[in-house]
């Protein structure tokens, strides 16, 4: 009698144990969301979205207007880019002053481009304001992310 007990009681702790090793290999992983952007295919800032804000500043003082900004926002859940990807630029107040829509990536280029051009004019029309990026995308998890302030001064 006492070694059914025992026997039912190993077989039961070994079908827990499998168990467990079952549902926690299905577990999503935990990371951060990272990305890097380059002025041309030099790069100026890579970050994961969990850094102070203070440390995210673009300078553009150097840059020309034939240059161009490529932005790569790789998402953890995903190992690479969100679908319905936009970058949106916008003042102190959250006022929206120039919105880019970019394609689903495909393949292994994940960057969003964006002329030095359009920023540098934007900049200097809203002179008056703090300027900053925003990464709008459908994985998300919150409506936006704020990836790096303009200064071009």
């Amino acid at each position: 009698m006492k070694r059914t007990t025992f026997n039912r009681a190993f077989i039961t702790m070994c079908m827990l144990v499998a168990l467990c090793f079952t549902a926690f290999s299905f577990t999503p992983k935990v990371g951060l969301d990272s990305y890097e952007i380059y002025l041309n295919n030099k790069l100026i800032l890579k970050q994961s979205v969990n850094q102070p804000l203070n440390l995210r500043v673009l300078q553009l003082g150097q840059a020309s207007a034939g240059d161009q900004l490529h932005i790569i926002y790789k998402h953890c859940a995903l190992e690479g880019a969100g679908t319905n990807r936009n970058i949106i630029l916008k003042d102190e107040k959250g006022n929206t002053l120039k919105k880019w829509s970019f394609a689903n990536a495909t393949g292994t280029d994940l960057s969003m481009v964006i002329p030095v051009k359009e920023l540098l004019q934007l900049e200097k029309m809203n002179a008056a304001h703090q300027l900053s990026l925003h990464y709008t995308a459908r994985e998300l998890y919150k409506a936006e992310e704020t990836l790096a302030f303009l200064h071009s001064r």
